[in-house]
């Protein structure tokens, strides 16, 4: 397997992120990259949109954003393509955004939020393997989970 990296996205990679596809009852649980860079647009100064690279090819995306309000990080989009699913590339992805978060890009919070839809069965045990827990809150249909790095 090629090393897995997390590239910031730029010219040179985000047509790939554009392309990258879901199986059809994923697309109910993660927006795609075009809608997530339009909000890294947007939220310019408080957020990180990585492609997810296995050597040179992207197989997916994810995007790390500083919350200034509740001086927390949250993780955004994550998504592998259909075709490399399977493969250990999400959890590399997360381990390579909290690594991101660790150096205090934005903030110095050690807190980390997410939400997730419980139907999303997969996201679900792999952030709950990285030591995610349930925060107690909501949002919309999707449950929050929350981590502190040490």
């Amino acid at each position: 397997m090629d090393l897995i990296t997390l590239q910031k996205v730029d010219e040179s990679n985000f047509i790939a992120c554009f392309a990258l596809k879901l199986h059809d009852w994923q697309e109910q649980f993660v927006s795609h990259p075009i809608r997530s860079l339009a909000q890294a647009y947007v939220y310019y100064g408080q957020c990180t949109p990585f492609a997810v690279c296995s050597g040179s090819r992207v197989v997916g995306y994810v995007m790390v954003i500083y919350d200034y309000d509740e001086e927390t990080y949250n993780i955004w989009h994550l998504m592998i393509d259909k075709g490399h699913q399977g493969r250990g590339y999400g959890r590399t992805a997360m381990e390579l955004a909290l690594s991101y978060i660790r150096t205090k890009p934005f903030g110095s919070s050690n807190r980390v939020l997410l939400t997730v839809s419980p139907e999303n069965h997969t996201a679900c045990k792999l952030y709950r393997s990285l030591r995610f827990s349930e925060t107690g809150r909501f949002d919309e249909d999707e449950v929050e989970l929350g981590l502190t790095l040490k």
